[in-house]
């Protein structure tokens, strides 16, 4: 895929710390879509710019094999009013390249990271990747997510 500049924009939502080692981001990502889902955390969200939600994975210390947090919840137009619990992030413009994710989710969203995370043509440079769910995301079998990664120009 072509890479694209994605102008800067806000995300609120809910956050963990997590590591890719022992697969433990599996399980911590898991249990926050639980929570998002449970808690119905995006009825929560202030400020919302559409319905569709996003995971963001962020503050990486310094690349995919340590720590980073994963934040899921949706774009806002502004961080003025967090909610208790939540967190707020300023995605940062720069170069993205964009993967679609096709098939059932969660599956087919979990194969698509086990690709990228064994690609070495990819140069990423991990200042805020994310995944966005919109209506698609739904389609059952059929279902499609997108996901941005921050790459070199």
């Amino acid at each position: 895929m072509k890479h694209q500049i994605i102008e800067s924009f806000h995300v609120i939502g809910i956050s963990r710390l997590t590591t890719n080692v022992n697969g433990q981001s599996a399980k911590d990502i898991e249990a926050l879509w639980v929570k998002f889902w449970t808690e119905k955390i995006q009825d929560q969200i202030p400020n919302q710019m559409s319905a569709d939600f996003y995971a963001v994975y962020t503050d990486y210390e310094s690349d995919y094999t340590v720590y980073y947090t994963t934040i899921i919840g949706s774009a806002v137009a502004h961080l003025d009013e967090i909610p208790e619990g939540f967190v707020g992030v300023t995605i940062p413009r720069t170069t993205y390249k964009k993967i679609i994710s096709k098939g059932k989710m969660p599956e087919a969203i979990g194969k698509t990271w086990m690709e990228i995370w064994q690609d070495t043509t990819i140069k990423r440079t991990y200042k805020a990747d994310f995944t966005v769910h919109g209506e698609k995301y739904f389609h059952g079998e059929e279902a499609e997510v997108e996901t941005f990664l921050s790459v070199e120009e």
